[in-house]
């Protein structure tokens, strides 16, 4: 995993990555803007008010968002991700926290309409997902959800035949959602809306 002054190293540079491995459609970026727009719309069609965005990095979702008049609040663990997104968004609550040790302080008595984590939440193991998204159920307003866009798989063969194709750029230190495994770990209401071979999103009610 990446520290947080290897992400500021690899801020400036962050937009175009995801964009040279959106458009030849491969791993691990493969259907980005199609993950990002599928949050977007849910969130606009039902109206959201507020957000929490997990790992915001250089704010490409929340700007829009931010744009259209929600509320953004955000925890980022990068100063360099925060400054970029500060400057998109300069009347966002950006909150320099790393997400691994859970939520600030301050937030854990708040309620947001959805909460979004797009990339990021690859970075916790299996036991700590499940724990971390108990953790963000708390603090939805009743009817919210949490919407998570990552490199995502329904099955574990889904995944093994993406790690196959992947070959060499597998990375070995992420831990992506196989939802057959997350529904067997937590008694959640879950939907998956697949993007790509290698991307979704998923829904928590």
């Amino acid at each position: 995993m990446l520290n947080n002054q290897e992400f500021d190293l690899w801020a400036d540079g962050y937009d175009k990555s995801v964009q040279l491995s959106e458009e030849s459609n491969t791993y691990p970026f493969a259907a980005y803007k199609q993950v990002l727009n599928t949050i977007y719309r849910r969130i606009r069609k039902h109206n959201g008010k507020t957000i929490l965005d997990i790992g915001f990095g250089t704010g490409t979702l929340t700007t829009k968002l931010y744009h259209d008049g929600v509320s953004v609040t955000g925890i980022d663990f990068s100063p360099k991700m925060i400054q970029i997104a500060q400057e998109k968004m300069p009347e966002a609550r950006l909150i320099e926290f790393d997400f691994t040790d859970g939520l600030p302080m301050e937030l854990l008595k708040e309620r947001f309409d959805y909460i979004v984590c797009t990339y990021a939440i690859h970075h916790l193991t299996r036991e700590q997902k499940v724990n971390f998204l108990t953790l963000l159920k708390s603090v939805l307003q009743p009817g919210g959800e949490i919407l998570i866009g990552d490199v995502m798989f329904q099955s574990a063969e889904d995944q093994q035949h993406c790690i196959t194709s992947a070959g060499d750029s597998w990375d070995e230190d992420e831990v992506y959602i196989v939802m057959d495994e997350l529904t067997d770990d937590c008694d959640l209401d879950m939907q998956f809306v697949k993007c790509s071979d290698c991307s979704g999103v998923c829904i928590i009610r």
